[in-house]
């Protein structure tokens, strides 16, 4: 066996616009952290490993400018994990650093070129990871923006409604008040970034239950 489908599915999916970015040669490229996090989602945490196997510094540090010019290539291992099988890429990747400090300079270039190398050995895995700014087309290379704010839009609508609903449900006023006070619900206004005349509303809403509530205890 190898991947499940809905990995077969996420490698397979168009890479979203907004997290390819430019270098300063006008180069598409997407930045090592994003690789790093698809890799964790995709793959999971424990499902993937990188290995540096190889580093090397091309000729000796130059002084340009008077700064220390410092370059470096490097072989990284990406090794993936599946149910009954063990799948390994390799990538090769070039750093450089040009600092003051030559100390700095040869740090900045080793991550520059392990960084590069692993991109380049996830890459081979699917558009997630960049595959897709190879085509000069770039026809795989998709602007979601207005899907994810429609559907953050109906997570937030949805998210109205169900407060509205378990603000109906509660007998005890006590309880209600506790509810929207909990760290949970201060959350979940903020996650699903409420406008204030939407929060302004749910909290009436629960005022106005709570006199209901308070009124009919005391009849």
């Amino acid at each position: 066996m190898s991947f499940t489908d809905k990995q077969n599915a996420d490698l397979a999916a168009p890479l979203n616009k907004a997290n390819v970015k430019k270098n300063p040669r006008g180069y598409d490229y997407v930045e090592g952290w994003h690789a790093i996090a698809e890799a964790n989602r995709i793959f999971g945490f424990d499902g993937w490993d990188r290995e540096t196997i190889d580093m090397r510094e091309l000729g000796e540090p130059e002084m340009v400018n008077g700064n220390w010019r410092v370059a470096y290539h490097c072989r990284v291992r990406i090794t993936v994990k599946t149910e009954g099988r063990v799948i390994t890429r390799d990538g090769s990747g070039y750093g450089s650093g040009i600092v003051k400090d030559v100390r700095d300079a040869h740090e900045s270039a080793i991550k520059e070129a392990e960084t590069d190398a692993m991109k380049r050995a996830l890459m081979t895995f699917g558009n997630p990871f960049g595959l897709a700014l190879y085509d000069k087309k770039q026809e795989n290379v998709v602007d979601d923006s207005a899907k994810v704010a429609a559907d953050a839009l109906t997570a937030r609508m949805d998210y109205v409604v169900e407060c509205r609903e378990a603000i109906a449900a509660y007998q005890d006023a006590t309880a209600l008040l506790a509810w929207w006070s909990s760290e949970d619900q201060k959350r979940a206004r903020r996650n699903h970034q409420l406008e204030p005349d939407q929060v302004e509303a749910l909290k009436q809403a629960v005022m106005n239950r709570r006199d209901a509530l308070t009124q009919k205890v005391a009849a």
